[in-house]
């Protein structure tokens, strides 16, 4: 069993979800903001998560405010601001920090496990993506200029 299914994480609605729930699915971490240049990739995770849902993949968005304060809204705000601009499906999860002390166990080991540029773990800006297999091992991280298009090639040989 990979540890990643060993952690739990906080819905936007604030319920805490095992990842346990998504053994057996491809996996699309994002650390998200929505005030971003990178934030109209919520129209591209959208699509992705539609086109391959039914076939198992899941895209699970971390909004985060440590990248130019980027996120500075809270939680009911976040949900409306993605179900409003870009009509949101996929599962949405409370504020976390994805570096530093604080950083969220999800994210430690997540870096941990793809390292991102020159083998540094700190994660770079929003909108970087992690994907994981179902078996629950971290595959790759993208830096937040891949757009997720780009990332069909990398998520169909997993289907």
């Amino acid at each position: 069993m990979s540890e990643l299914y060993e952690y739990k994480v906080k819905t936007i609605s604030g319920e805490q979800l095992p990842l346990s729930d998504f053994r057996g699915k491809i996996l699309l971490f994002v650390n998200v903001a929505s005030k971003c240049g990178f934030t109209p990739q919520y129209e591209g995770l959208e699509k992705l998560y539609q086109k391959y849902r039914d076939q198992g993949l899941e895209i699970l968005a971390f909004p985060c405010n440590q990248f130019g304060a980027q996120e500075p809204g809270n939680e009911e705000e976040i949900k409306s601001f993605c179900s409003l601009n870009y009509n949101v499906s996929f599962p949405l999860f409370s504020k976390i920090e994805v570096n530093g002390n604080g950083a969220d166990p999800v994210y430690q080991f997540l870096k941990s496990k793809a390292k991102g540029l020159l083998g540094t773990e700190a994660v770079k800006w929003n909108f970087t993506k992690f994907l994981v297999d179902r078996q629950g091992n971290v595959r790759d991280r993208f830096a937040p200029s891949t757009k997720p298009e780009d990332l069909e090639k990398e998520i169909a040989p997993l289907l």
